[in-house]
């Protein structure tokens, strides 16, 4: 999850600085994801407002979703099910290490 340091309501308030800001994140979180866990594909989405997930009106964040061949699960939505049988503290851990 990539969130912007101030607290806006939408992609639409960033500035053009913090949309670069943003973006170079979500960018670089995918290529140390694909190096990490080996994907197949991604689902990158933005949560704007609470009604959309983000928990606070004026809140947005990105989620990079690593996904894989076969994964017929769609997740969070589901239960919280979760597609990767791994610890988070051991994906945490190989993630910190590539950083």
């Amino acid at each position: 999850m990539i969130a912007p340091y101030r607290h806006i309501a939408g992609l639409q308030d960033l500035t053009d600085e913090e949309a670069k800001e943003h973006f170079d994140v979500v960018k670089k979180g995918l290529e140390l994801l694909k190096e990490v866990m080996n994907p197949t594909g991604f689902n990158i989405g933005l949560n704007m407002g609470k009604v959309a997930g983000a928990g606070i009106a004026e809140h947005m964040h990105t989620h990079i979703v690593p996904r894989w061949q076969g994964d017929t699960n769609f997740m969070p939505v589901l239960s919280d099910t979760k597609v990767v049988s791994e610890a988070v503290s051991s994906t945490y851990s190989k993630l910190k290490a590539k950083l």
